[in-house]
């Protein structure tokens, strides 16, 4: 076996990377990442760019990135140079949620991992830290369609951080922050009293509690598992920068004009999203992509300085940082 072949004890098992193994082992802080935006979230080659970069930025602050997806029916958590390739540049490579992971096992099938399917794998191999872009949540008119994201509800009941830059602005925002707290989802603004909208800094919506520092999130964490009680998903909600952020009266108008083509063209369930995401990008001829990238390279970096916070705290009491963290 190579140095850096994957170690598994059953084959359904996930599946470690030598580097992501021996991390966990000796206690030192590794990040999470997903891969269903380097298969589907952005154009070739310019994805396979972005995974090398955030895998780097998580390097660079002193963690050790494990990016997940499922090879040849194999869950991998953390990838070589050949596997991030493959899934960045194979045009056959699936979309799976946490729901289609036992069948892409099964079949022997390869695909990225959703927000639903990469928690719950890094949850499973014993991660704690998970940065992403955004999470799904409520869609509109939720009344008549019925349509939710599974990452609530597996977030709902799995032990993990996940660093975001809140939920597309494509969502109900209202909605899904009301559906986290029904479902015990614990939610932190990243220094902002306002829950951010992914392509925007801010959503209009409030968050109930701000943390200012890295330190300030592993202590949350700390506190979480001292209390005990049923498993349930930590929020960070980091916004993008405002000078990266999707010009708002642009992202408005494109926004109601996709909307309203939605109607006019009977798009419903699960094609909404698509079109939405397809409608925004083509006609902030790629502003929004821009966007997206900005905040999922913030999610990283922050997520990477939360995941070496927690392997302090592990340790022993943390030295807060009065200045704040940067």
């Amino acid at each position: 076996m190579s140095p850096n072949a994957p170690h598994r004890a059953h084959p359904y098992a996930p599946a470690l990377s030598t580097e992501v193994r021996e991390a966990l082992a000796a206690h030192r802080p590794v990040v999470a990442l997903e891969s269903t935006i380097i298969a589907h979230g952005l154009p070739r080659p310019r994805n396979l760019r972005v995974a090398e970069e955030l895998e780097e930025l998580v390097r660079s602050a002193g963690a050790v990135p494990a990016t997940i997806a499922v090879l040849n029916g194999r869950a991998h958590v953390g990838l070589d140079k050949s596997e991030l390739e493959r899934v960045a540049e194979d045009p056959t490579m699936r979309k799976l949620g946490h729901r289609d992971l036992a069948p892409a096992l099964a079949a022997g099938a390869s695909g990225a991992t959703t927000v639903s399917a990469t928690a719950f794998l890094a949850a499973r191999a014993g991660l704690r830290v998970f940065a992403t872009g955004g999470l799904g949540g409520v869609h509109r008119e939720w009344t008549e369609t019925q349509d939710e994201s599974a990452d609530l509800r597996l977030l709902a009941r799995t032990d993990i951080t996940v660093v975001c830059a809140g939920v597309k602005s494509i969502l109900d925002v209202p909605a899904t922050l009301q559906r986290l707290e029904t479902l015990g989802v614990g939610v932190l603004g990243y220094r902002t009293e306002h829950f951010p909208g992914f392509y925007l800094s801010s959503s209009g919506e409030p968050v109930d509690w701000t943390v200012r520092t890295p330190e300030d999130v592993a202590e949350v964490m700390r506190a979480g598992d001292t209390l005990g009680g049923p498993p349930a998903a930590l929020i960070v909600a980091n916004p993008v920068p405002q000078k990266d952020q999707l010009d708002p009266a642009l992202h408005d108008r494109v926004l109601a004009e996709a909307l309203h083509a939605c109607r006019e063209r009977g798009i419903t369930g699960q094609a909404v999203t698509p079109f939405l995401l397809d409608h925004l990008m083509r006609q902030t001829e790629g502003a929004s992509l821009d966007a997206n990238v900005a905040a999922v390279r913030g999610n990283v970096s922050l997520a990477a300085r939360i995941a070496i916070a927690w392997a302090t705290v592990q340790e022993g009491p943390l030295e807060r940082d009065s200045a704040g963290s940067q």
